[in-house]
């Protein structure tokens, strides 16, 4: 057995490193292969997704009529709670550490993460978020009801008088989930920094590499103060401290900045992920070199410089001085250079090119088209003035679904036809594919473009209940809403035939460059028979130029 140094590591070469039970029973094993782990998470959080979606069905079935007719306002509560928590916790941060672990080592010519048993521990912390939120249900009061924020003074009231509440296990929750994503940012900036193949230089990587290593950044600085926050509220709830609790002389506004100055980074570690599939899949449908590639690859770590200092955006209206509330507008503002430089890249890139409509270009297509949409109306909502008139209004919920819904999740279902051939071996259908992307993209317009003008209108957010005059557009969007629901359907339908009995697919049915479709479909345990020696940028389509040395041995 030999030992090839990368960067200052020393990894055996010959013998497998991972001894894990094959076929499915891989996947609920505590397995340190990092392809097996992306799968575990890409599983499990969709899991949690249809159960997110479900609770998000009921709360448009509530809406459908303006009195509150359907379920109980406590119940209300805590499903609306539990509908945000379960989306952001256990849907788009989990699979999108699902793909960054699956892609990451391959993409840069690693064998594996820096950290395998470590990257396993991170993944089974996701299971235990997700039994303790579900968990909440049964115990005496519900679930937590604070909204997914939590803000004190609501979120430290008690009416059950029990130790163990529906919010006290909701702050455990978010702090297990915390600790969990710090480990995995650890992971994986070692591993990109540490362990890129010989010739894989900063300005030689994926930009999907480059949009995660500025994400997990975003960790590393800004998750401590949500986690201390949430521990800090957990102490106010249990033992009776005051950090912000009024009564106690503490300062509720303090935990909405605890919260913010990651919570509004965080939206940016989930949709950074996604720009790097847009980049890697435009330029493979379009069979053009993706435009402007190093000024998109430092756009990343742009928006994760700029994300530190936009928080107080949500803040407006929580007794904010008039001069911080204008340095925020206009930081918040800047944002939106880093995001253009690469709104701009990938219309460039498609602009003129042999465009293939298959079902990845199609959801990366609609992701970025609600992108620019969602985009328009965060620019208004950076504004102060607009910004305090539809402060609390349904114009803020249809803006962030335009985010997280119409894009986020668009761009995921796009990442997850484009490497399922890779991951699995099999083709999908591609006709139900095609039927999954119109019925996602008719009904994530029909659901959440009502809310702006309903938002506009002075229709508040987190009610149950609302004046006559709104009924209209709210038909809409619960229609939206079940339309959305149902699109799941086809998709689920078409990744389990296609994994059990679909065509079997070659090593690169897309004829994308990569190092990950240098390797079989599913790849080896180790990845790499020989560590590739990368000797050019990527997306050289229409170039003549090779991406690896096909000839040269790293085994000196």
């Amino acid at each position: 057995m030999t030992n090839i140094p990368i960067d200052g590591l020393s990894l055996p070469v010959g013998k497998p490193h991972h001894e894990t039970p094959g076929g499915w029973k891989q996947y609920f094993s505590f397995s340190t292969d990092h392809k097996v782990i992306g799968i575990q998470y890409l599983v499990t959080s969709f899991f949690f997704f249809l159960i997110g979606g479900i609770f998000a069905m009921i709360l448009r079935g509530e809406l459908i009529t303006p009195e509150a007719d359907l379920i109980d306002r406590t119940v209300y509560n805590g499903m609306f709670t539990m509908h945000g928590t379960v989306m952001l916790f256990l849907w788009t941060f989990p699979s999108l550490v699902g793909f960054a672990n699956y892609l990451v080592p391959l993409m840069i010519g690693a064998r594996d993460m820096a950290f395998p048993r470590l990257n396993a521990v991170a993944f089974w912390m996701v299971p235990v978020v997700g039994i303790l939120l579900m968990a909440s249900f049964f115990v005496p009061g519900g679930p937590a009801q604070a909204g997914w924020w939590a803000y004190p003074p609501v979120s430290l009231q008690n009416p059950t008088g029990h130790l163990i509440n529906g919010q006290v296990l909701w702050l455990l929750a978010v702090a297990i989930s915390g600790v969990s994503s710090i480990m995995g940012a650890v992971n994986f900036v070692t591993t990109i920094v540490k362990m890129r193949a010989p010739g894989m230089t900063f300005f030689r990587m994926p930009l999907f590499v480059w949009a995660v290593l500025s994400a997990q950044i975003i960790q590393l600085f800004g998750l401590p103060a949500l986690t201390a926050g949430a521990v800090m509220l957990l102490l106010d709830l249990t033992v009776g401290t005051g950090f912000f609790n009024p009564s106690n002389g503490g300062n509720p506004v303090m935990f909405q900045h605890y919260f913010w100055f990651y919570s509004h980074p965080a939206v940016y570690v989930i949709i950074l992920p996604v720009f790097g599939i847009f980049s890697e899949i435009f330029p493979v449908y379009s069979r053009k070199p993706l435009f402007g590639y190093k000024v998109v690859a430092i756009s990343s770590l742009l928006i994760a410089v700029v994300s530190a200092i936009v928080w107080v955006h949500h803040m407006y209206v929580s007794g904010t001085p008039a001069w911080m509330r204008l340095i925020f507008m206009l930081t918040t503002m800047f944002v939106s250079v880093p995001t253009g430089i690469k709104v701009f890249a990938w219309v460039a890139t498609i602009w003129g090119g042999k465009l293939r409509l298959n079902t990845p270009m199609l959801f990366a297509l609609g992701g970025l088209i609600m992108f620019v949409f969602a985009g328009i109306t965060g620019i208004m909502l950076s504004s102060v003035p607009v910004d305090v008139h539809v402060n609390n209004t349904y114009f803020v919920v249809g803006h962030f679904h335009y985010v997280l819904f119409g894009t986020v999740t668009m761009g995921l279902y796009a990442a997850i036809y484009h490497w399922f051939p890779k991951m699995t071996g099999r083709m999908y259908y591609e006709g139900w594919g095609k039927l999954h992307f119109w019925l996602s993209f008719i009904g994530t317009n029909l659901n959440f473009l009502p809310m702006h003008p309903l938002g506009l209108q002075g229709m508040l957010r987190r009610v149950s209940s609302y004046a006559p005059e709104y009924e209209q557009w709210n038909i809409v969007a619960s229609l939206g809403a079940f339309l959305l629901g149902m699109s799941t359907l086809p998709f689920i339908f078409n990744m389990v035939i296609s994994w059990m009995q679909g065509e079997k697919a070659p090593d690169n049915p897309w004829r994308a460059i990569g190092l990950e479709w240098l390797v079989s479909s599913p790849p080896p345990v180790e990845n790499f028979e020989e560590i590739p020696v990368v000797i050019s940028e990527p997306y050289g389509y229409g170039k003549s130029e090779p991406l690896v040395a096909e000839t040269h041995s790293h085994h000196q």
